[in-house]
C-alpha cells in the first residue's frame, strides 16, 4: 500500500455529531499503553502524526484519519487507563459504542492487545463487545521487537487463550520498531471490502 495522502479529517468526542463517511472505515481499539498511535502512524507513514504520549489516556477522541481520499483509519480511545474516573471511562465507552453501532461503512475493527502480556479483563470486555456489536475483530499483537522469537509462538496462544478467541479470528503481530506486520494489516485494508459491507451492521 502507498500512502499518499493523510489527512486528520474530523476529531468527535462526547458530545460530537459522528460523520456520515462514503468511504470505508477501519478501527483501532486498545488499552492506553499497548502503542496504538504508534500503529497507527506505522501505517500511515508518518512518524508523529497520530499524537503518542507518554502519559496513557490522552486520546479523549475518536479521530478520523483520511488516507489517500481511499479509506479512513479510526483512532478509538484508549481504555483502561487507572487514572481516568469511572464517570469518564463510561462516557468514553458510550462515545465508541455509538460508533461501533452507527457507522454504516465501518469494515473490519482492529483490537490491539500487549504480545507481552496475557489480555487482561478490559481486553476481554472489549474483544466480547466487539462481537456483540457485529464484528469479528482481528486482534494485533504489538510490541513484537521486545520479546524473543523464540517466544512468539507461547505468547500468541496465550493471546488467543486469554481473548477466548477460536483459530477462525485472525491475530497479526507487529512490531512499531521494525514495522513487522504491516503488509499483513495493509493487505486487510486493501481486500476486496465487499461482502464486509454487506454483513456491516446497519
Amino acid at each position: 500500500m502507498i500512502i499518499k495522502t493523510v489527512n486528520l479529517e474530523t476529531v468527535c468526542g462526547v458530545t460530537s455529531v459522528l460523520p456520515k463517511n462514503e468511504r470505508p472505515e477501519f478501527a483501532f481499539a486498545g488499552k492506553s499503553n499497548v502503542g496504538k498511535s504508534s500503529l497507527i502512524n506505522a501505517l500511515m507513514n508518518r512518524k508523529s502524526y497520530a499524537r503518542t504520549s507518554a502519559q496513557p489516556g490522552k486520546t479523549q477522541t475518536i479521530n478520523f484519519y483520511n488516507v489517500n481520499e481511499e479509506l479512513y483509519l479510526v483512532d478509538l480511545p484508549g481504555y483502561g487507563y487507572a487514572k481516568v474516573s469511572a464517570t469518564e471511562k463510561e462516557r468514553w465507552g458510550k462515545l465508541i459504542e455509538r460508533y461501533l453501532r452507527s457507522s454504516h461503512v465501518l469494515q473490519q475493527v482492529f483490537l490491539l492487545v500487549d504480545i507481552r502480556h496475557e489480555p487482561n479483563a478490559n481486553d476481554r470486555q472489549m474483544y466480547d463487545w466487539i462481537l456483540h456489536n457485529g464484528y469479528q475483530p482481528v486482534i494485533i499483537a504489538t510490541k513484537l521487537d521486545k520479546i524473543k522469537r523464540s517466544q512468539l509462538q507461547k505468547q500468541m496462544k496465550l493471546i488467543r487463550t486469554g481473548l477466548g478467541a477460536g483459530p477462525e479470528v485472525t491475530v497479526i503481530p507487529f512490531s512499531a520498531e521494525t514495522k513487522q506486520g504491516r503488509e499483513e494489516i495493509y493487505a486487510l485494508l486493501e481486500r476486496d471490502d465487499s461482502e464486509e459491507s454487506a454483513d456491516s451492521p446497519v
